[in-house]
C-alpha cells in the first residue's frame, strides 16, 4: 500500500518542536552537466534549513521544463536514477522548506516550491527563502483582479505579480514584482537559459554565488558549494539582482539602497557551522559567543556540556574561556528517524529521551553547565534538566548562547506566537524557577554583537536584524499588524 502524503513527511520530534525552524533553503545551477544532480547535492547540504519537503525544476530544449516535488528528505526523493532521469538539462533550481507561511500543519504538495509560471516570452520557475510580510494584502488584491492561486504559500504572489507586469523580459518582470513585495526574500529563479538571484534591500536572508567549472551556482549557504566542489565567489549583496547566462554574470540594483540588516540568528543557530557568513566562519563565531557568555556569566562548576548539536561550538568556547573542562554529557541519537513503533501516549511522553541520552557515568555527582543556543518555549530545557538530575548531577546551570527570544520572527522563521515564548511572559529569574535549574543566564545583546565582530549594538541604527530579541522590526509586519499583532511600545 503506498504511503500517504503525511506518511512521507519526516516526523516532528518533541526535541525539535522546541526549536525555531530554519526557514527554507534555495539552490540553483546553470551551465553544468546534469544540473538536477548538482541541485540535489546542494539541497542535501541545505537540508537543515528545511526538512518538510523539497522540489527541483530543470530545463532542456528537447524536453522543456521538468519538475519534481516531494515530501520528506532530499536523500529519500532525489537520489534514484529513475527520478533524476525525469529532470534533464544544464539549468535547474531547487528548494527545501518548512511551512513558515501558508497552511501550517496541513502542507499539500501544491505548496512545495519551486513555483512555475508560463509567460508570453517563456516559462520561469522561482524558489524563495524568507517571508513576504504583506502577502495577505497582495493576495487579496491579486484575487480581486482575477488571479487564481494554486497554493497557500506567500511565494506564489511573486509569480502572479510577474504575470501582471508589462516587462518585456522575465528579469524585468521579476524586478517589478519584487518592488511590490515587503519583508525578507532571497530568491533563486530560472528561465530557459538564465539563472537569476536576488536579495531584499536589507539582505535579511543569505545568498551566495559560486562557480563550478564553466557553470555558476547560487545557494543559501557556502556549505552547499563545498559539497559540489564549487568555488565561492562572493555573497549576493543586499538589494542586488544577478542574471547569469552564457554571457556571464550581470549585476543590477533595482531597489532603493538601504542599510543591511542581516539576520543575526543565522550566526547563532540557523546556518551550518561549516558555512561562511559575511566573511566569518560560523563555527568560529559560535565559539566566540561561548567565550563572551563565559565572560559575562561565570559560574563554579565541574563540566561544560553542550545540548547537541547546535550548542556544541558555544560550549567549546565557554570551556576554553572559563577553563572548565568540556565534556559530552548528553549523547544525541544520530539515527533517530521515523518512530519504529506506534506513537502511543507513553511513547510521546518519552519525548526527548528518544533523541538524547545522558552520559550517566560522566555527570554523576558533577556540577554541570549546559550550553544551548536558545530557549523558546522551555519545554525541552525542562526535560533535559530532569534527565541530568536523574542521572545524579549535583547542580545544573543553563547558559544560553543568545539573548532571550521574546518576539516572533516574521521574516521566514517559524516562531511561536509571542505569548508562547517563555521570555515574553517571564523575567530571567522567573524562567530559572520555571525550568528548575540552579542558575540561568543568557548572553547580552551587546555580547552577541561582540561575538560577531561588532564593538556593541548601535541602538540608533542596529547592524543586524535582531527583532526576535529586541522587538525592533526593520520592516513592519503589515499582515500581522492587520491581524492584531502589537508592536513594541516605548515602555518595553
Amino acid at each position: 500500500m503506498p504511503m500517504s502524503l503525511r506518511d512521507q513527511m519526516p516526523p516532528a520530534h518533541p526535541f525539535d518542536d522546541d526549536k525555531l525552524k530554519e526557514e527554507c533553503g534555495v539552490f540553483g545551477a546553470v551551465g553544468v552537466e546534469n544540473a538536477a544532480s548538482v541541485v540535489a547535492l546542494g539541497l542535501h547540504a541545505l537540508q537543515h534549513r528545511g526538512q518538510e519537503a523539497g522540489g527541483i525544476v530543470t530545463h532542456d530544449f528537447a524536453h522543456g521544463f521538468s519538475s519534481a516535488r516531494r515530501f520528506g528528505y532530499v536523500r529519500d526523493n532525489f537520489t534514484d536514477a529513475e527520478t533524476m532521469a525525469t529532470l534533464p538539462g544544464p539549468i535547474g533550481i531547487g528548494h527545501v522548506r518548512y511551512s513558515t507561511a501558508g497552511s501550517k500543519g496541513a502542507t499539500q504538495i501544491r505548496d512545495v516550491q519551486p513555483f512555475f509560471g508560463e509567460f508570453s516570452m517563456g516559462g520561469a520557475a522561482i524558489a524563495h527563502n524568507g517571508n513576504i510580510t504583506n502577502a495577505l494584502a497582495l493576495r487579496k488584491e491579486l484575487v480581486e483582479r482575477g488571479s487564481i492561486f494554486q497554493s497557500s504559500s506567500d511565494s506564489e504572489c511573486i509569480i502572479h505579480l510577474m504575470a501582471r507586469s508589462m516587462g518585456r523580459k522575465i528579469p524585468d518582470r521579476m524586478e517589478e514584482a519584487l518592488r511590490k513585495v515587503e519583508g525578507a526574500f532571497s530568491v533563486v529563479a530560472m528561465t530557459r537559459t538564465k539563472l537569476i538571484g536576488c536579495r531584499d534591500p536589507l539582505g535579511v536572508r543569505p545568498l551566495v554565488l559560486g562557480q563550478l567549472g564553466d557553470g555558476w551556482v547560487l545557494a543559501s549557504e557556502t556549505c552547499a558549494l563545498d559539497i559540489i566542489n564549487a568555488t565561492f565567489i562572493r555573497e549576493i549583496e543586499p538589494g542586488e539582482m544577478v542574471v547569469i547566462s552564457d554571457k556571464g554574470v550581470e549585476s543590477h540594483f533595482p531597489f532603493r539602497r538601504a542599510k543591511s540588516r542581516f539576520c543575526i540568528f543565522e550566526h547563532v543557530y540557523f546556518s551550518r557551522p561549516d558555512s561562511i557568513l559575511g566573511g566569518r566562519s560560523v563555527y568560529e563565531t559560535r565559539e566566540n559567543i561561548g567565550r563572551e557568555l563565559a565572560k559575562e556569566n561565570p559560574v563554579d562548576a565541574d563540566l561544560v556540556c553542550p545540548v547537541p548539536d547546535s550548542g556544541t561550538p558555544a560550549a567549546i568556547g565557554y570551556s576554553l574561556e572559563s577553563g572548565i573542562p568540556y565534556a559530552m554529557g548528553i549523547i544525541r541519537n544520530q539515527y533517530m528517524g521515523r518512530t519504529f513503533i506506534e506513537p502511543s501516549e507513553s511513547i510521546r511522553n518519552m519525548g526527548v529521551r528518544l533523541k538524547l541520552n545522558v552520559n550517566r557515568a560522566l555527570v554523576k555527582g558533577k556540577r554541570i553547565i549546559l550550553v544551548d543556543d536558545s530557549v523558546v518555549r522551555g519545554t525541552t530545557s525542562r526535560k533535559i534538566k530532569e534527565m541530568i538530575l536523574e542521572a545524579g548531577a549535583a547542580e545544573v546551570h543553563f547558559r544560553i548562547a543568545s539573548p532571550p527570544t521574546a518576539w516572533p520572527c516574521f521574516y521566514g522563521v517559524d516562531t511561536p506566537q509571542r505569548e508562547k515564548l517563555l521570555a515574553a511572559t517571564m523575567t530571567e529569574e522567573e524562567m530559572r524557577t520555571h525550568l528548575g535549574v540552579d542558575s540561568l543566564k543568557f548572553i547580552s545583546l551587546d555580547g552577541l554583537y561582540r561575538a560577531v565582530g561588532q564593538a556593541k549594538r548601535d541602538n540608533a541604527s542596529p547592524q543586524y536584524c535582531d527583532a526576535c530579541f529586541s522587538g525592533e522590526y526593520p520592516v513592519k509586519p503589515a499582515d500581522m499588524i492587520e491581524q492584531g499583532f502589537e508592536m513594541k511600545t516605548a515602555a518595553e
